[in-house]
């Protein structure tokens, strides 16, 4: 949930003028039309089907309401027996009943939280299931300008919390709304004038839970955003604790983290202050009540003009106990339904983005993957403030091998975002044998390319499984034909199934390479793309690396991205950008003639080496 969210859901009553004098809000309804469409959304596409099991949990509440009102009855019936009639067996009678309907009350507590969890359980499974298959649609730029920390906090936090509610909060409040009525029924009915002089102290406790949770939802947004920040540094901490150890830093990190937790300390006792009032509140206000009980209903047991004896007003104080938490839950619970209704729609914004990479109708499964791919008068950007390519032709060969080199930010990477279709250029077209690439099926293209790259993703399991991440139904024999050609498979036997770490924290960056490059042998794709993949290397690793990465390139249309080119000597043909332009191109020997950009750049390599 943002602070702008919880601001929203916080802020009522006053506020400011551009004088700077507080006014009154038109207070907003309990529910806007966003939360009522998003309600009738859950509802219709979760919940729905299980209407028959929802029935069921509102029977099975509403006997456990009227077990109550039946108590009270008996009570009362069991107190004439003792004051008026001393008929034992009547007694015993009486105490049976009432053991009777506790235990069936018993058994319903039982099944309705049971099958409540269970129904909320399932409803918000699905709706994982349903989140993580529509964020797996979404274009890559929508994860480039989203924080990984937000999309954990939609997927884990909020659906569980989502979950709680709707499992939990939501039927327990159903459960003491049903209870509340049916004993007031029942209190109505015994005694109209004195549940009308109850009932009006009954508001004051609204107001009063309403004011304190105002003060409890602005302090406990402040303190989720204190450990939020306190988290953060955490992470931070750890994940840079070479250079904290290396820069002699614990000090200052000791005192950032310190800071963090004085001020989550801080909080949290003043979280408590206010949630302290709570009780002692309503405590007074329920001894009012049960003190307007006693006086006015005493009052009417002796007097004649009342239908009212001491069993009547025994029965009405266990009634009114009995609604009285009840009644206080319910007022928090709107409370905490807000906040639910902010997480709905955090959870629904999702679906809202829409992909823009999709396949076109028609679009084509079979095309010539070993033909050219063409860049013909490209214009792209990733925003309107910052153009990057303005008619940019460029043609790769098929089954050669093509170097893009340039400075940092020319570009080099985004020629392969967009030939992979990770982005749709803005003007022209890019073509693969002939076909552009936005008539093709998306994963049928993406499927003809085999990556590798300078940053590996590398999971926290064993080589093995690594290395078979991109083709999970490849044979042993595969896969160890992979590792081999790379040099890596003593080192699968070495390490068996130990995991590597968190990102592979365990191996070298040489080590990471080969296994990319073993993946990228068992898929064997016939276009081969290179994004700085041996930037990060000792010239002696690098080495090695290249070596498995010719063999790898061979028959296969390459395209090597680059920024240290002594790597791409050997390339067919190479581009050299800068700033989104294509400004020369050439062998690397015709290149060297021309005594160009890409001279200077490989002359000032060379000497920077030795």
């Amino acid at each position: 949930m943002t602070e702008e969210n919880r601001t929203d859901a916080v802020e009522e009553g006053l506020h400011t003028n551009r004088a700077g004098k507080a006014k009154p809000r038109k207070r907003a309804p309990l529910f806007n039309d966003q939360d009522k469409d998003n309600i009738s959304w859950f509802y219709s596409t979760y919940l729905k089907q299980r209407t028959p099991w929802l029935g069921l949990v509102m029977v099975m509440i509403l006997i456990q309401g009227l077990a109550y009102q039946q108590f009270i009855s008996l009570t009362e019936s069991g107190l004439r027996v003792i004051f008026e009639n001393g008929d034992v067996s009547g007694l015993i009678g009486v105490c049976a009943m009432v053991m009777g309907i506790f235990l069936i009350r018993a058994v319903m507590s039982y099944c309705v939280p049971r099958i409540s969890v269970w129904l909320a359980s399932d409803a918000v499974f699905n709706m994982r299931r349903d989140l993580i298959d529509h964020m797996m649609s979404l274009d890559l730029a929508f994860f480039e300008r989203t924080k990984s920390g937000d999309i954990i906090l939609r997927l884990v936090n909020q659906a569980q919390d989502l979950s709680g509610f709707i499992g939990q909060t939501t039927v327990n409040a159903v459960r003491d709304t049903v209870t509340v009525i049916a004993v007031s029924g029942y209190l109505i009915w015994k005694s109209p004038l004195l549940f009308l002089i109850v009932i009006v102290v009954m508001p004051t406790i609204t107001i009063m839970v309403r004011q304190i949770s105002h003060g409890i939802k602005g302090t406990q947004a402040n303190a989720e955003n204190a450990m939020g920040n306190y988290m953060s540094g955490i992470e931070e901490m750890t994940n840079g604790m070479r250079t904290v150890k290396i820069a002699n830093q614990e000090p200052v990190e000791r005192a950032r983290l310190n800071k963090a937790t004085s001020e989550i300390k801080d909080l949290t006792i003043r979280l408590q202050a206010l949630q302290a009032l709570m009780s002692p509140a309503v405590d007074v206000i329920a001894a009012i009540i049960y003190v307007l009980i006693i006086g006015v209903g005493g009052y009417m047991a002796l007097s004649a003009d009342f239908a009212m004896d001491g069993a009547g007003i025994i029965g009405f104080l266990i009634g009114m106990a009995l609604i009285f938490d009840p009644a206080r839950r319910i007022t928090a619970f709107f409370v905490s339904m807000q906040a639910s209704l902010i997480i709905l729609e955090s959870l629904r914004s999702l679906y809202r983005e829409l992909p823009t990479i999709t396949n076109a109708p028609n679009a084509k499964e079979e095309f010539n993957r070993a033909g050219d791919i063409i860049l013909d008068n490209v214009t792209f950007q990733y925003s309107e403030k910052h153009p990057l390519f303005k008619g940019v032709d460029m043609i790769f060969e098929g089954g050669k091998v093509t170097a893009i080199v340039g400075a940092t930010g020319s570009g080099k990477t985004s020629v392969l975002s967009l030939i992979a279709r990770l982005y749709d250029v803005t003007d022209g077209v890019v073509t693969i044998g002939g076909e552009p690439v936005r008539g093709l099926r998306v994963d049928k293209l993406r499927q003809s390319f085999s990556v590798v790259a300078q940053d590996i993703v590398i999971f926290n399991s064993s080589i093995w499984e690594n290395i078979r991440y991109v083709r999970p139904e490849a044979t042993d024999e595969e896969i160890w034909r992979a590792a081999e050609l790379v040099g890596i498979d003593q080192l699968v036997r070495d390490r068996g199934d130990a995991p590597l770490g968190p990102k592979g924290s365990q191996l070298s960056g040489g080590q990471k390479q080969r296994i990319a490059i073993a993946r990228a042998f068992l898929r064997s794709a016939p276009i081969l793309l290179l994004d700085e993949a041996t930037s990060a290397l000792d010239q002696r690793t690098e080495e090695k690396v290249r070596e498995a990465i010719w063999t790898l390139s061979q028959g296969k249309t390459t395209i090597m991205v680059a920024h240290r080119l002594s790597t791409v000597t050997h390339a067919d043909h190479i581009y050299v950008l800068d700033e989104g332009m294509v400004i020369e191109e050439g062998t690397h020997v015709g290149l060297m003639a021309k005594e160009g950009l890409y001279a200077a750049m490989f002359n000032a390599q060379r000497s920077s080496y030795g």
